[in-house]
């Protein structure tokens, strides 16, 4: 096997637009750094931060549901948690969500922004240490996609399909299409970092929403079942030894 990593991206607040990275150090044991660090609920969820649980990505703002919310482009300061939302090329909001002030002002937006997709009051919630608002708490702990796996899923479709619509972290190829679903078990390691794969990602009607224009405009869940029987694509992984990766690194199966 003859692979590389491709990209690296990030998703700090929940159902939010992606953020690029050039390089991250991932800690053996720990989820992918600044990733789903904060949600916002719409309407009461039940979430307990003093004993945080698994809650369905439903009572969340999210692709699934709300895909208005790709046409808002994000920006996240990990320094100051400064949040930011353009839309149409413009800031249309912004707001330190570790303070009580800067997430008020991101709810008063979104709020007015979501109108009849409110379902109650919104609050953005931050994830304690320890947990983090991903869509499989147990196992996700940093996302793979195999990028060949995507093209080979536009040949089936017939339509180009934009590996961001499947809201990974880390991009792959140079692996056979469809090899990762078969990874389970087995660990990986890119650049100095190990990987452990725990268990294929089962997509969502998220998938349907173009992250550019925000339009549900193409159903890879049907698509992906029509093709391969089964609507999984990309993986989940655990990293086992720590290390800084970056674009251009080395994807090899460990002995």
């Amino acid at each position: 096997m003859s692979a590389h990593l491709v990209a690296i991206h990030r998703y700090p607040v929940k159902g939010f637009s992606p953020e690029p990275m050039d390089t991250v150090e991932l800690e053996a044991g720990r989820f992918f750094p600044g990733d789903r660090l904060y949600a916002v609920e719409n309407g009461p969820s039940g979430f307990d931060p003093a004993a945080p649980a698994y809650i369905e990505k439903t009572e969340f703002l999210v692709l699934m549901r709300n895909a208005r919310i790709a046409a808002l482009k994000t920006n996240f300061d990990p320094q100051t948690t400064l949040f930011t939302l353009v839309r149409d090329g413009a800031q249309v909001a912004q707001g330190a969500l570790a303070t009580p002030e800067g997430r008020a002002a991101i709810e008063a937006y979104l709020t007015s922004y979501m109108d009849k997709e409110l379902r109650g009051p919104l609050k953005v919630l931050e994830a304690p240490e320890g947990h983090r608002f991903t869509d499989s708490l147990r196992s996700g702990f940093v996302s793979l996609l195999n990028l060949a796996s995507v093209r080979d899923l536009e040949a089936r479709m017939g339509a180009a399909v934009d590996p961001l619509r499947f809201r990974m972290n880390l991009h792959l190829d140079g692996l056979d299409a469809g090899a990762e679903l078969e990874l389970a078990g087995r660990e990986l390691e890119i650049g100095p970092v190990r990987l452990k794969v725990l268990k294929r990602t089962e997509r969502c009607a998220a998938t349907s929403v173009n992250p550019d224009t925000a339009a549900r405009d193409l159903n890879v869940v049907k698509g992906l079942h029509k093709a391969y029987g089964h609507t999984d694509c990309g993986v989940y992984a655990k990293v086992i030894q720590s290390g800084r990766i970056a674009p251009g690194d080395t994807v090899r199966l460990a002995a």
